[in-house]
């Protein structure tokens, strides 16, 4: 994983934009300092342009999405792809008719999110809350 972040690095290369779903802010994983250091590390990315990120609010209801992650992958010399994945199993697809469906579930997802400005406003608040918090 520490390797694959090294790409992020990158000024030409890759794109990353990810639609989160809030539970996964809000989900405390590895502990509250780990918390804030991930989203502290999310909202740097975030400020130096190599991801948009958009949060996908509790508000938004139930989606399209809701049975696991969506990973959709656009290459210069091959054709896009989409992985996506639930518990226990994951399916890579290259057929064109189910990477643009899953494509469109992609531009739905994005819709009901939050933009990346309110995001980036709402993972700052978050990792602060979990750096300042004193719970066990």
């Amino acid at each position: 994983r520490m390797e694959r972040t090294r790409l992020l690095s990158d000024p030409t290369h890759p794109l990353l934009w990810v639609v989160l779903d809030e539970g996964a802010l809000r989900r405390v994983t590895g502990g509250r300092e780990v918390m804030a250091e991930a989203l502290r590390h999310i909202a740097a990315l975030m400020r130096r342009s190599r991801v948009i990120v958009q949060v996908l609010p509790f508000e938004a209801g139930a989606h399209a999405a809701m049975q696991g992650a969506l990973k959709l992958m656009e290459f210069e010399d091959a054709p896009p792809l989409v992985y996506f994945e639930g518990v226990g199993t994951g399916r890579l697809e290259d057929d064109p008719a189910t990477v643009r469906r899953r494509r469109h579930t992609y531009e739905l997802l994005a819709a009901c999110a939050l933009s990346p400005y309110k995001s980036l406003a709402l993972i700052e608040a978050m990792a602060q809350d979990y750096a300042h918090e004193e719970h066990p």
